[in-house]
């Protein structure tokens, strides 16, 4: 079974509605709480961090998109690279405004990568009924 890095970032897929509008507040775990249908592929269990698939949840970062810069980026970066012999892809839950320059970032600054590293967000949040999260996450 693949071991896969989950990265939570923040943005759309991982916000609530607040007074101010959207603000990402759901957890890694709570993300995945949402797509329970993936329990049947692998087994999640807890111990001093949380474990999906056999595979760590980070969270470098909560922030809606819009305001992901260039730190973060590296941020991004140096999780990747601190465990990129550990896992056999990374998936990265993002924010939709600065997906595409995360992206052209990501791929400027981790070259010829052997392993998928994966960015997905939602244009609606995860917690809602109608939304592209759960699949998109999925």
């Amino acid at each position: 079974m693949k071991k896969i890095l989950f990265i939570a970032t923040g943005g759309t897929i991982a916000s609530k509605k607040t007074e101010n509008g959207l603000t990402p507040q759901i957890t890694p775990e709570e993300l995945l709480s949402y797509i329970p249908e993936v329990e049947g592929l692998c087994e999640i269990t807890a111990g001093g961090s949380f474990f999906f698939c056999g595979s760590e949840l980070v969270n470098p970062f909560n922030l809606d998109s819009s305001n992901v810069v260039p730190e973060n980026w590296s941020t991004l970066v140096k999780v990747v690279k601190e465990h990129y012999e550990d896992y056999d892809g990374f998936v990265i839950a993002h924010g939709t405004d600065t997906m595409a320059y995360t992206a052209a970032a990501l791929s400027y600054m981790i070259r010829n990568s052997e392993k998928p590293i994966v960015i997905t967000g939602a244009q609606r949040p995860i917690n809602l009924d109608i939304t592209d999260a759960k699949t998109n996450l999925s």
